[in-house]
């Protein structure tokens, strides 16, 4: 029986630009040893296609297919919930690709849903029109709940906290879809055609990466490269079931073999 990874990006397999020493070592064992994996990330910005060129750039030849966001995980659950069905929009072009190519139309007038990304490119005239929609009946929808994201100089607000002030100023409360959300981690699970005994989820931070793998029944390895010490975990009534250093301390061949066979 054969086990799958699903793995973080940010803070696992690169900061910023700059690869984690190990992590293409460590892909590479996968890909020669066919054992399957996805990786997966909050950030419902760019398309698969634009984070596998990234990844391609730095030494790891993966494909879309190898690749699910948590605006993928968005559009699936809302084209399962109402089949063609329309939203307003504030994100970027992952998220506006991956509902279009579940059957969602993006509109500003009447929508369905009010679905909030990441991004930069929004002002405070469509936060003011987010509000207005959701007060005349949209459901808010959040892609995830992540108050902030990395960046080469530091973090910036990330749609947890978009999310934040839309449900201050309309007293209702989002339904998240990414990490930790079950949603998301279940429907990766899925996309690989494991048992949730079969899946191991690895990843640097302990509120989505390990929590979501805890809570679906996951094996998790959680890195210390990105988010999280070792002095962090003793804030947490969870623990993951492996802590290394980074993803280089899982490049030794026999240990990958070892987690991919039961």
């Amino acid at each position: 029986m054969t086990n799958g990874f699903l793995i973080d990006m940010d803070g696992v397999i690169y900061r910023g630009s700059e690869l984690i020493p190990g992590a293409d070592r460590f892909l590479n064992q996968l890909l020669e040893q066919e054992i399957p994996f996805l990786f997966l990330t909050n950030n419902s910005q760019r398309t698969c296609r634009d984070v596998a060129k990234k990844l391609d750039r730095m030494g790891i030849p993966v494909d879309e297919r190898h690749i699910f966001t948590c605006a993928m995980a968005t559009a699936r659950f809302l084209a399962d919930q109402k089949p063609n069905g329309t939203a307003y929009v504030i994100g970027e072009g992952g998220l506006l690709q991956a509902l279009h190519l579940n059957g969602y139309a993006v509109v500003d007038h009447d929508p369905d849903y009010v679905v909030v990304g990441e991004g930069r490119a929004f002002n405070f005239e469509m936060l003011e029109t987010a509000v207005r929609l959701i007060n005349n009946g949209a459901k808010l929808v959040a892609t995830n709940l992540d108050p902030n994201c990395p960046t080469p100089s530091g973090s910036r607000p990330g749609c947890g906290a978009t999310v934040a002030l839309l449900e201050a100023a309309t007293g209702r409360k989002a339904f998240s879809v990414g990490k930790p959300s079950p949603i998301m981690m279940r429907s990766a699970r899925k996309e690989l055609g494991l048992s949730a005994g079969e899946t191991t989820m690895i990843g640097d931070t302990m509120e989505t990466d390990i929590l979501g793998g805890v809570q679906m029944g996951y094996r998790t390895i959680l890195v210390l490269s990105g988010s999280t010490s070792r002095a962090d975990l003793v804030n947490f009534a969870y623990r993951p079931d492996q802590v290394v250093e980074s993803i280089a301390d899982l490049c030794d061949a026999t240990l990958a073999r070892s987690l991919s066979v039961v």
